[in-house]
């Protein structure tokens, strides 16, 4: 796709940032970036999607919510591709960011730079209340940083943990209501994980 010169001098008008939307499971990370992205559209914004390619939970090359708003995207292998992918649009979009490699801040940072928004959501903890992949270096150079939270399925309060359902200690375990629920810190607590 050939783009003119208007579309990058727009793009250099709006400035390169990085904006991270993160939370637990089921806090609607996913729902609060696909609604970024679809007003960037409206703006007549050039937007890329990506995902890594693991993730074919709901759908192989979109991008869907719990809520089952969906958005198009390109799956990847990894953060490199993003680069080479997303360096030519205006908006880039990227979901579950906690399961890329260590390279994506970088990638993220250099799309930023040369004008680029780029717009993230992913896991800010994993299952065991700890920091997930590459998501607290993008929190940290992000110009902003959106914490959502679920509603704790044991007292409905507030969520920030996502709480595993299944007996396994692997780090990485797709999954959806079956595997995980979304828990405060005190209901959390109560299985002595924290």
């Amino acid at each position: 796709m050939l783009f003119n010169e208007d579309v990058f001098k727009r793009r250099s008008e709006l400035g390169g940032s990085i904006e991270v939307v993160c939370g637990s499971m089921f806090s609607g990370k996913t729902e609060e970036l696909i609604r970024r992205l679809r007003r960037a559209q409206i703006a007549r914004l050039n937007v890329e999607i990506f995902k890594p390619r693991t993730d074919t939970r709901y759908h192989e090359t979109e991008v869907v919510s719990h809520n089952q708003n969906s958005i198009p995207s390109t799956p990847v292998e990894n953060s490199s591709a993003i680069l080479l992918l997303g360096s030519h649009v205006q908006v880039v979009g990227i979901d579950e960011a906690q399961f890329f490699d260590d390279e994506l801040p970088y990638v993220c940072n250099r799309l930023a730079n040369k004008g680029v928004r780029v717009i993230i959501a992913g896991l800010d903890m994993d299952f065991q209340g700890k920091p997930f992949g590459p998501m607290p270096a993008l929190m940290a150079m992000a110009e902003s940083v959106t914490k959502v939270h679920a509603v704790c399925v044991r007292c409905g309060n507030p969520a920030l943990y996502s709480y595993r359902l299944v007996p396994s200690d692997t780090k990485i375990l797709l999954g959806e209501k079956e595997s995980y629920e979304p828990r405060c810190r005190q209901c959390y607590e109560l299985d002595g994980l924290v």
